[in-house]
């Protein structure tokens, strides 16, 4: 499953230097606005403490972890949705993630240039949260001229799919966001459809200076209530800090943390937090060669999970023997998971939980 969170903010926010932590791809991080023109991608392994425990119970070699991609995109400006700055171009690689991290600056510092001459979080995420859903309105209504043309030519289909989209544009007019736009099955459709930005899930992330760490400062409180009325989270976190952090061993890297009083980094709460922004859970497979980890969204079921290890797989689906990592963990082995009676066997109908650690059947 091949999943991208952007990083989206105004310049100078951490953005690129969040990017470069996270990926290690190398996105310049200069202090100037658009300092980012082509978006940088990161392929990012998702950390989970279980995966190396089943590759011992199950006897495999080495590991390899589930990934979510991160996409640094051109910071955006007032006016970005009639094209200021590279509005354009940042609303169209905005389309194509599946969800946002909105990074926000949180911290003071008189040689890191801020494009409005001050820090204030509320104005900042005002700024992008107005341009995007500008841009939304402007999908709408050319959706709707299209509708209205067709409708006044005796379209039924049109006719009702004008109601629809009227009520959308509405609701877009009065500030909110596409993803809490109310609309039944048959609807549902006609909104996907536009690829609306708005509809996608949103992080806040706050960039604070490490001495806010953990807990944030004023300006993070400012975030929260944003965040809360969204139905979202806020992860505070120190682009400086997560920059030196990379550049330690792992035994270092603690050091560090518990010197500043966090129990895990900063990107890694970012990545899990990212991971469930998406709905997704983990499941796990291991065999001789390796233990894996795999994403897919909450719900889905066994024959589905099954196409995510490979796609022969969920065509020929018989069955599969299925064991919840807790239980494994404590019986120790496969053989004693098995003669207590905790591997069980499940079919098509079965909605994968995270955590469960599974063993395909299937006809070729």
């Amino acid at each position: 499953m091949s999943l991208q969170c952007g990083l989206v903010g105004l310049p100078n926010v951490g953005k690129s230097t969040i990017f470069n932590a996270l990926s290690s791809a190398g996105a310049e991080a200069d202090n100037y606005p658009f300092c980012t023109v082509d978006p940088n991608v990161g392929v990012v392994p998702v950390p989970d403490d279980r995966l190396p425990r089943v590759a011992e119970l199950a006897g495999s070699p080495e590991t390899i972890p589930t990934s979510i991609e991160f996409v640094d995109i051109a910071g955006l400006v007032e006016g970005a949705a009639e094209g200021e700055g590279l509005g354009n171009q940042f609303l169209a690689q905005i389309r194509e993630v599946d969800a946002i991290i909105h990074v926000v600056r949180c911290f003071e510092d008189e040689e890191v240039a801020h494009v409005a001459g001050s820090v204030d979080p509320t104005r900042d995420v005002e700024v992008i949260n107005t341009e995007l859903l500008l841009k939304d309105l402007e999908t709408v209504e050319k959706r709707l001229d299209t509708v209205k043309t067709a409708a006044k030519k005796g379209d039924q289909e049109a006719a009702e799919e004008l109601e629809v989209f009227e009520r959308l544009h509405d609701h877009l007019s009065e500030g909110a966001w596409a993803r809490s736009f109310e609309a039944g099955a048959a609807e549902r459709p006609l909104v996907d459809e536009l690829f609306l930005v708005t509809d996608k899930p949103v992080l806040y992330v706050a960039n604070v200076g490490e001495n806010d760490l953990p807990d944030g400062n004023a300006y993070v409180d400012q975030l929260r209530p944003i965040a809360q009325n969204e139905g979202t989270r806020v992860v505070v976190t120190s682009a400086e800090l997560e920059a030196q952090l990379t550049e330690l061993d792992p035994e270092e890297r603690q050091l560090f943390l518990d010197d500043s009083g966090l129990q895990r980094a900063g990107l890694e709460r970012l990545i899990h937090a990212a991971y469930d922004v998406l709905d997704l859970i983990t499941f796990f497979t291991a065999d001789e060669k390796g233990a894996y980890a795999w994403a897919i969204e909450e719900g889905t079921r066994a024959p589905q999970a099954a196409g995510e290890v490979h796609s022969d797989f969920e065509q020929g689906f018989i069955k599969a023997e299925t064991i919840h990592f807790s239980d494994f963990d404590e019986a120790g082995s496969e053989a004693a998971a098995r003669e207590a009676g905790l591997l069980r066997t499940e079919g098509k109908d079965y909605v994968v939980e995270d955590g469960d650690v599974m063993e395909f059947r299937f006809n070729v």
